[in-house]
């Protein structure tokens, strides 16, 4: 197992390698100039010329790059062109804020799309598999900030239930683990959560119903085994396939809400992209990418090293 993930690991380094590579390719190649947020509209070519030379942008893209993946080796990801703050310390605070979300979505997705998942594979071609299959692909297509806009107007506006809007009382961004930071969580997170139940939902009803037709689950119970013990042994089957697609689906969780963290305005990733690329914040947008990405490469290498502990085939393989 051990040289399983060492394996595993070693691979993720030119995947890293070539993320950051296009990280850095496709926001110097975005149209406009990142400058022009924070000069004067009457700033003469002189000062322009010496603020592209303080931001180091006059200089070849391979000399830019190297000397950002230098700077990355010692925890540098420079400053904040809009803020002049630094870049690290605005990524891994919005970091953090989304990843609780993804979390918290995730806690209230994965579960009841593994339930539903189930019922419908069992008790498949019913008339409860068409309800749960409606409702899978009703949760997949409805666009999940209209469905943000619509429980804000539901829970907030007209019965006053829940907050709308920030991490905590008054629009705070900071978070707290206390009844009233945990409020403003439980929309975003119920709007976030939407989607993946209905992928896993799907996925998880095809593969029990496409094991439970095998050959071997006929032969468990003619063995006397129960129906529970017979459940275990495709949920065991099934395992390796669902936790690939729950993998994936937490780092979209973390990476694609920037819609509904715009909506809720929760104060992740998501809005500091947003409002990176707005004001054209090369540094950040580099770090903010650059990070999510990350997360989604370490994301990958735990499920294929799980997937592997679950399903020893794969480590054969």
């Amino acid at each position: 197992m051990f040289s399983y993930f060492l394996r595993r690991l070693i691979l993720v380094l030119p995947v890293a390698f070539g993320v950051s590579v296009i990280c850095f390719l496709l926001v110097q190649i975005a149209p406009g100039d990142p400058l022009t947020a924070i000069m004067p509209v009457d700033a003469t070519a002189e000062e322009q010329a010496a603020m592209r030379a303080a931001y180091g942008l006059d200089r070849p893209l391979p000399v830019q790059y190297a000397i950002w993946v230098g700077n990355l080796a010692q925890g540098d990801m420079g400053r904040s062109i809009a803020t002049g703050r630094p870049v690290a310390g605005e990524v891994f605070g919005a970091v953090q804020n989304s990843l609780l979300l993804a979390v918290s979505a995730a806690v209230i997705a994965f579960p009841i799309g593994i339930f539903l998942g189930f019922l419908a594979g069992y008790f498949r071609d019913t008339a409860l598999d068409k309800a749960v299959t409606a409702v899978s692909i009703a949760g997949v297509s409805v666009p999940n900030y209209w469905l943000g806009i619509v429980l804000v107007i539901i829970f907030s506006v007209n019965l006053g239930w829940l907050p709308s809007m920030g991490a905590g009382p008054g629009g705070s961004r900071d978070w707290s683990w206390n009844w009233e930071h945990m409020r403003h969580l439980v929309l975003p997170a119920v709007t976030l959560s939407v989607v993946p139940i209905g992928i896993v939902a799907r996925t998880v009803r095809a593969l029990s119903g496409d094991i439970l037709s095998m050959d071997f689950v006929q032969a468990l119970y003619a063995k006397g085994m129960s129906r529970l013990d017979v459940l275990i042994h495709v949920g065991r089957n099934a395992a390796a396939t669902a936790l690939s697609v729950m993998g994936l689906q937490l780092g979209y969780l973390l990476g694609g809400s920037i819609l509904i963290e715009t909506v809720f305005n929760w104060p992740g990733s998501g809005f500091l992209l947003s409002n990176a690329i707005f004001q054209r914040d090369l540094p950040l947008l580099q770090g903010t990418i650059l990070v999510l990405a990350l997360f989604f490469v370490a994301v990958n290498l735990i499920v294929d090293v799980a997937q592997a502990a679950i399903d020893p085939r794969i480590k054969r393989s």
